[in-house]
């Protein structure tokens, strides 16, 4: 009964109506179909939203959590490998620029509208500070191995790392990610459990059956694959777009990765909405972990393994907006309440590093 109520609902159809788009997408092709392209793109999203969240209701948080920003992660990571082996100009930045903007939009534009719009609709809201910290401490120490710390190392000339130093930071970064991992789902899982109010009738709602969950389970990976897909048939319509416009070519890679982290920043807003900024938190900071602890372990190998130059050291204005976002983030996080004013000055930083992105 399950299954067939399942594919009675629009959500069953369209991660393969996404992917047959894809698929059927001729060589050469009308500007028409870019239309058709974008609206499989935004359903996938809306799809994938959907299914992550009935995969989480079953398994409860913070496992929930953590199966969106794995899944994400693991399709972003094979995507950049792709590319990469694919080569071309700028292959050896593609990770660090990828990696950098995923980290400047989770930390700033995510969490700043999560907490903005929680607290325009609540005034206040808490979460777990223990949870937070602990994500917090992980988070700082990933990102300065690997985007400030190449830019010093002599061993080799330039921001990149030699291939021991490689090895030796993407062993350190795994590590620390799956430490996180077993913090947050074994040793201290009550951290990261959300406060929840006899109120939220979202929560409390009866969980959904082992059918139900796993047909939902495959159709967010198949949504999480048409929204890659989709969003790299795309990037082309984009490059020329941001080429028209002048502006940089780094501003392709923040595109690409606000489409990459669409399924998870809408599941973080609409939890803040329904006053879970826990269920968000939980979202933001382990997916700015995954993005990081499980690509460059990955990159690290895929690039010693090719022999290829893979460039990790980020410029010094990134740095410092870097600095600026983990800052702002620790300092609004550290009191286990907030409001609309953290909201509005990371949403205002995530302008900031578009702003300089269009003008350096």
């Amino acid at each position: 009964m399950e299954f067939i109520r399942l594919i009675r609902n629009w959500t069953f159809f369209v991660p393969f109506l996404a992917l047959l788009f894809y698929f059927l997408k001729p060589e050469t092709y009308p500007a028409w179909y870019n239309l058709i392209l974008i609206g499989g793109l935004i359903s996938a999203v809306l799809v994938a939203v959907h299914h992550a969240e009935v995969v989480a209701h079953k398994v409860g948080e913070p496992y929930g959590t953590l199966v969106l920003a794995i899944a994400v992660t693991t399709i972003e990571v094979a995507l950049i490998v792709s590319l990469i082996m694919a080569g071309g100009p700028g292959s050896e930045t593609l990770a660090r620029d990828t990696i950098f903007a995923a980290v400047m939009i989770i930390l700033n534009a995510i969490t700043g509208i999560c907490l903005l719009v929680g607290g325009m609709r609540h005034k206040e809201q808490s979460f777990g500070l223990d949870g937070m910290s602990a994500g917090l401490v992980a988070l700082v120490t990933i990102c300065f191995l690997t985007m400030v710390l190449p830019n010093f190392t002599t061993t080799q000339t330039g921001p990149s790392y030699s291939s021991t130093q490689l090895i030796f930071v993407g062993i350190v970064t795994l590590v620390i990610y799956l430490s996180f991992v077993f913090v947050q789902t074994v040793r201290h899982r009550d951290y990261f459990l959300p406060a929840i109010g006899e109120e939220n009738s979202e929560v409390h709602a009866p969980p959904p059956g082992t059918q139900e969950t796993l047909i939902s389970l495959v159709l967010l990976l198949l949504s999480l694959v048409a929204v890659v897909l989709l969003g790299k048939s795309l990037s082309p319509v984009i490059e020329s777009t941001v080429s028209d416009l002048g502006a940089p070519k780094s501003l392709v890679g923040i595109i690409i990765a606000m489409v990459v982290l669409m399924p998870e920043g809408l599941a973080a807003y609409r939890a803040a909405i329904n006053n879970r900024l826990q269920t968000s938190l939980n979202l933001a900071l382990g997916s700015a972990l995954a993005s990081i602890g499980l690509t460059i372990p990955v990159v690290a190998g895929v690039s010693i393994l090719m022999n290829f130059d893979l460039v990790l050291g980020i410029d010094a204005k990134s740095s410092v907006l870097l600095l600026l976002s983990l800052l702002i983030v620790m300092m609004s996080l550290r009191t286990g309440r907030t409001n609309i004013l953290q909201g509005i000055v990371l949403v205002l930083l995530f302008f900031v590093y578009l702003f300089v992105t269009v003008f350096p």
